[in-house]
């Protein structure tokens, strides 16, 4: 899609719209919304890791899910403006630094909510970009894997192609209860999905 298609259709979103009119930073939070409505995985006093939370929408989402008892811990390798509560911060989750950065902030070393809407730098060659996505996505699992509470959820993005099967097997072997969801506001040319994984297994 050209640059002036895409700028044309974004203006005239009605999630777009909606998002600016409702004070949110992107039309992303939309997503995250109607996961949570039907699958509740943020609730009060949580602590709340958002993967690749720039511009901050899911950050802000989350905050106010879990109130003044609860915490979120946001990461992005982009900058973020601050979001009153949130604790960020800011590198690249694949290195080993950012990720202990991380999990120090983890109260007990353990999270309610895995949240990930990462997503890589896109080249416009499928080839690269797609294990590049799908990596994020592992490394996300990965560490939901590590830090959620035995009724934690984690919400990861990923993306339809090569290893995408393969994936979702590894999170069932996981997890209990792994779903594919395809939210309303995630555009239907996009080949993006979002697993929910629940009940980690502890074997």
């Amino acid at each position: 899609m050209k640059s002036s298609e895409w700028l044309r259709e974004h203006a005239a979103d009605p999630f777009v719209r909606r998002a600016r009119a409702e004070g949110w930073r992107s039309r992303a939070v939309f997503k995250l919304e109607e996961i949570d409505r039907r699958e509740r995985l943020l609730g009060p006093g949580q602590v709340v890791i958002d993967l690749g939370a720039a511009p901050g929408a899911w950050s802000q989402y989350a905050k106010r899910k879990v109130g003044r008892n609860g915490r979120v811990i946001a990461a992005d390798i982009l900058p973020m403006e601050p979001i009153p509560g949130v604790d960020f911060v800011r590198g690249d989750f694949r290195e080993a630094a950012v990720l202990e950065a991380i999990l120090a902030r983890l109260p007990d070393g353990e999270a309610g909510a895995v949240l990930s809407d990462m997503a890589p730098n896109l080249s416009g060659i499928d080839a690269i970009d797609h294990p590049r996505s799908m990596y994020l996505a592992e490394l996300a699992l990965e560490l939901s894997t590590r830090v959620l509470k035995g009724d934690g959820a984690a919400l990861i993005k990923i993306f339809q192609g090569s290893g995408f099967q393969e994936f979702v097997r590894e999170a069932r072997r996981r997890f209990a209860v792994v779903k594919l969801v395809k939210p309303g506001a995630s555009r239907t040319r996009s080949p993006e999905l979002y697993l929910l994984a629940k009940q980690r297994s502890l074997v």
